[in-house]
């Protein structure tokens, strides 16, 4: 068994109860042996990738995990199922995504997974939440933190904090 220190998961939903669906799924974790150490705040995102739907609401989790990657990517695959998720089209809408953003600074690349996650450093609705919670975690491909990450970032997408984004029905 592997321990991999400074573990983030990136969580996003646009379908459905979007704010709930996060909520929930931050408590189904524990349960299933992934501890959340702790939590960034939750974001309004303008979705990116050119086909039409509605805004996401995204956050970043540091999670505490001793195991294989594998057994992480299938704990988070179990929870996206129980929220009913499925897996179309790339940057379609979703009801629950998981994603496995960095395990420690360990570096992956399967037909199955590939750590850090490939397209991390390329999305805002993923680098201000991990900047909130983490600004000077280094990219273990890069060596760059995530503040330098973000600061050269090419994606110019919305990011809101949630709490000023106005009421969440009206945000999403």
């Amino acid at each position: 068994m592997v321990r991999l220190d400074r573990s983030f998961l990136g969580l996003g939903s646009n379908e459905g109860d979007p704010l709930r669906r996060i909520e929930s799924a931050l408590s189904e974790l524990p349960e299933r042996g992934v501890p959340v150490v702790r939590v960034s705040s939750f974001y309004r995102t303008e979705p990116v990738g050119g086909l039409p739907q509605g805004w996401y609401v995204n956050a970043v989790a540091e999670v505490g995990f001793e195991g294989e990657p594998m057994e992480l990517l299938r704990v988070c695959q179990s929870i996206e199922s129980l929220h009913g998720r499925k897996r179309a089209e790339r940057n379609a809408p979703r009801t629950l995504d998981l994603d496995i953003l960095l395990l420690g600074n360990r570096v992956l690349d399967s037909p199955e997974l590939t750590i850090p996650h490939p397209r991390f450093r390329e999305r805002r609705f993923v680098l201000v939440p991990l900047v909130e919670i983490a600004p000077h975690l280094e990219d273990p491909v890069s060596g760059l933190t995530m503040r330098e990450l973000l600061s050269r970032c090419p994606d110019r997408s919305a990011v809101l904090p949630l709490s000023s984004a106005g009421p969440i029905s009206a945000a999403l």
